[in-house]
């Protein structure tokens, strides 16, 4: 049966893709890409030779039912993003929906995603919290900061390197300037940097440099606490 795979491909180092996702890459029959360039690249080192469409933000809205009805003719498809697994915080949801309302299959390979290694490398509690992705730039921005502001679990952004010091200031405004966090940039590859701190040093740390790099933010919640740590606390 013909079904829609979600492939992940590697935030930086290419050593990353499964064998899995390669295999997969190999037997579809297209492969849909946020930036065909950025996966074309991919594919070439990888010794692939297949056919691209581009499947981004600005068309995904136009092509989810023409995609949706190749898949259920009999094509085997796969979706990609620049990096990552598709959805979070990239195109695919939407595909997936689609997919999903029309009674065809559909299939999440495992895979890199940048959150996760920023999370269990933070040293903050991660056996429960909540990934937030991007926050809204403008409209919305400050509603979404006061609605985080009792959250007790840790939380998870993603930022631009342009944006990380305004981030950083409005989170110490908003949740304290001692409560602890953490930057995670250019996870996987060759000049990967994790700054810990509290947020007022790590606003100190971050403005006496230039920032570059894809950037995750882990902050602690409310209290500082977890699940696991108050049941530690108490058989103790």
């Amino acid at each position: 049966m013909s079904k829609l795979y979600l492939v992940p491909t590697p935030i930086g180092n290419l050593e990353d893709i499964t064998l899995r996702a390669i295999r997969i890459l190999k037997e579809v029959d297209i492969v849909l890409a946020e930036d065909t360039r950025k996966t074309g690249f991919l594919l070439k080192h990888l010794g692939i030779e297949k056919k691209m469409y581009s499947h981004h933000s600005h068309n995904e809205h136009k092509t989810i039912t023409l995609i949706a009805e190749r898949i259920a003719a009999g094509e085997n498809i796969a979706l990609v993003t620049d990096a990552g697994t598709p959805g979070i915080s990239d195109p695919g949801f939407l595909l997936v929906r689609e997919c999903v309302n029309a009674g065809i299959e559909v299939e999440c390979l495992p895979g890199p995603t940048a959150f996760v290694p920023a999370l269990v490398n933070s040293g903050l509690p991660c056996d429960s919290f909540v990934f937030e992705g991007f926050l809204p730039q403008k409209k919305g921005r400050m509603t979404k900061l006061l609605s985080l502001k009792e959250e007790k679990r840790t939380m998870v952004f993603y930022e631009s390197p342009f944006r990380l010091v305004k981030a950083l200031e409005e989170f110490a405004l908003h949740f304290g300037k001692e409560r602890r966090a953490s930057v995670s940039r250019e996870l996987t590859k060759m000049f990967e940097e994790t700054k810990r701190g509290t947020l007022e040093e790590l606003i100190t740390h971050f403005r006496q440099k230039t920032i570059k790099g894809e950037i995750v933010i882990v902050v602690e919640g409310q209290g500082g606490g977890s699940k696991m740590q108050d049941t530690e606390e108490t058989e103790h």
